[in-house]
């Protein structure tokens, strides 16, 4: 006797894959938006970015890109660049290092060790649903900047949706990567915000 199962009336998200994503993006379905991703199967965009998050961001490039010319490296750090993380994540973190930043397309995973998010209104996001999904898709080792607790996040070791190791260090403190051998950089500076655009010395 076949047994009937009940029709399923439910709503369902509609997952879109990284092809789906890259197909709209070439035909401009996201060009009214400054930063669109796909994360997880589904399309985030976020516009606006406030000097927080941006001085931070910036200082972390220029500390990565100091600590690199005097290190024996193949890494360059990029800003803001799509990154090629699994058939349904095409994320644009803020900071990435590659051994390809040139060439056509996104960049690809095999080439990113490091990838680093800055958190001014996002940190639940970027310890959320983004930490599982760079887990997920092998990045060896997360950073999260958080603006507002002064902190940074450092992950490595990804196992399945999650990293097996974190730790925290203090915005002004020297932060030492995990997983790349010779790489220490100054951290942000602990000062007020508005110290952040006073010219270094």
């Amino acid at each position: 006797m076949t047994e009937l199962l009940p029709i399923d009336t439910r709503l369902h998200r509609a997952k879109f894959t990284a092809a789906d994503f890259e197909l709209l993006d070439r035909h401009g379905a996201f060009s009214a938006y400054r930063k669109t991703e796909l994360i997880d199967g589904e399309i985030y965009f976020v516009n606006a970015q406030h000097r927080p998050h941006g001085m931070v961001k910036m200082r972390l490039y220029d500390a990565l890109r100091d600590a690199l010319r005097q290190a024996t490296t193949i890494y360059t750090p990029v800003c803001e660049v799509t990154l090629a993380l699994s058939d349904a994540d095409r994320p644009e973190p803020d900071i990435l290092l590659t051994s390809e930043p040139d060439g056509e397309g996104c960049v690809p995973l095999s080439s990113v060790p490091l990838v680093i998010e800055v958190a001014d209104t996002t940190l639940e996001e970027d310890l959320g649903r983004k930490q599982r999904a760079y887990a997920r898709g092998g990045v060896p080792e997360y950073w999260v900047a958080d603006v507002k607790g002064r902190t940074i996040h450092r992950m490595w070791a990804p196992l399945f949706n999650s990293y097996e190791k974190t730790d925290t260090t203090a915005f002004g403190q020297p932060l030492t990567a995990a997983t790349i051998p010779g790489l220490t950089i100054a951290g942000p500076p602990s000062a007020s915000r508005s110290s952040w655009i006073a010219p270094r010395s």
